[in-house]
């Protein structure tokens, strides 16, 4: 799923909670979504990247690592079973970058 592309539904959702989380900074380098079952559970597990720049962004990305596993979501319709910062790269120089990857599991709330 393309980042520059119109996103509606639980996709767009999910993206702003993730970018409110991180005091509105980042944007979206890639939203990877896969289909998840269990044998009572129905679901969809997220991939996102996200990239910081900048001061006030970096700032933003990193309070959503410290924050992002306790936070609790509200997505409609769904109950986020996990969330989980899976990689982070910091750079420096020209200028403070972060880029962070963040895996979610939603679960269909019966």
């Amino acid at each position: 799923m393309g980042a520059d592309r119109p996103v509606r539904g639980l996709a767009a959702h999910l993206r702003r909670a993730l970018k409110a989380l991180a005091h509105n900074h980042g944007e979206v380098l890639r939203h990877d979504q896969t289909a998840w079952a269990s044998v009572t559970f129905a679901g969809t597990r997220h991939r996102i990247a996200l990239r910081y720049a900048g001061d006030q962004a970096v700032a933003g990305g990193e309070h959503l690592i410290a924050e992002l596993s306790d936070h609790e979501f509200t997505v409609p319709g769904q109950l986020v079973a996990s969330a989980e910062v899976i990689a982070a790269e910091h750079t420096m120089l020209p200028a403070p970058e972060l880029t962070v990857t963040c895996e979610l599991l939603l679960l269909e709330d019966a």
